[in-house]
C-alpha cells in the first residue's frame, strides 16, 4: 500500500478516475445517495487530495480546502470533506493516517482550525481524532450529519 498526495488538477487521468470512484462507490451506491457527488470544489486551486492505493486499485481518500469564511471570524479554516474508505478496506486505520496528513498540510497553509460535516454515525470516530460538535445536527441528502471543528494552534 503506498499513500499519495496531490492537486486534482495534476494528476494522471487514471488516478482522478479511480479516486472519484471510491468516493461514488461509497457516497452514491453505497449509500443510496443520488446527488451530485461533483460539487466544484475539487477544482479549486486550494484542492488538496490524499489517498491510499494497493495497485491500481485507490482504498481510502480525502480531500482539504481552504475554507472561505472562518466558522466565528476568528482566523483561517481549513475544510475536510470527501473521506472514503472501500468496504474491504475498512478497519485498517487508513482514513486516520489520510486525516493525519490533512491536519498537518492545515497547520503548514496556517489555519488555525479544521471544519468538517460528519456523518452523525462516525463522530466518535472524529472525536478520538480531537473534533467536537460546532452546531446542531441537520440532514444532508437524508443523512444525519454534525458539524465538527479541531483547533490546530492554541486559543484557535
Amino acid at each position: 500500500m503506498e499513500c499519495h498526495d496531490g492537486r486534482p488538477s495534476e494528476l494522471p487521468s487514471t488516478v482522478l478516475y479511480a479516486v472519484l470512484r471510491l468516493r461514488v462507490d461509497v457516497f452514491v451506491v453505497e449509500q443510496e445517495c443520488p446527488y451530485p457527488e461533483l460539487d466544484g470544489r475539487d477544482l479549486s486551486a486550494d484542492c488538496h487530495w490524499w489517498w491510499v492505493s494497493e495497485g491500481d486499485r485507490v482504498l481510502a481518500t480525502l480531500r482539504l480546502v481552504d475554507e472561505p469564511r472562518a466558522v466565528d471570524g476568528s482566523g483561517s479554516a481549513g475544510r475536510i470533506g470527501r473521506v472514503a474508505t472501500a468496504v474491504v478496506a475498512r478497519g485498517r486505520g487508513l482514513a486516520g493516517q489520510l486525516m493525519d496528513r490533512a491536519m498537518a498540510e492545515g497547520v503548514a497553509r496556517g489555519h488555525r482550525r479544521v471544519v468538517l460535516d460528519a456523518q452523525s454515525a462516525m463522530a466518535d470516530w472524529y472525536g478520538r481524532r480531537g473534533f467536537v460538535a460546532s452546531g446542531p445536527e441537520f440532514l444532508e441528502d437524508g443523512i444525519p450529519h454534525l458539524p465538527m471543528v479541531r483547533a490546530l494552534t492554541d486559543g484557535a
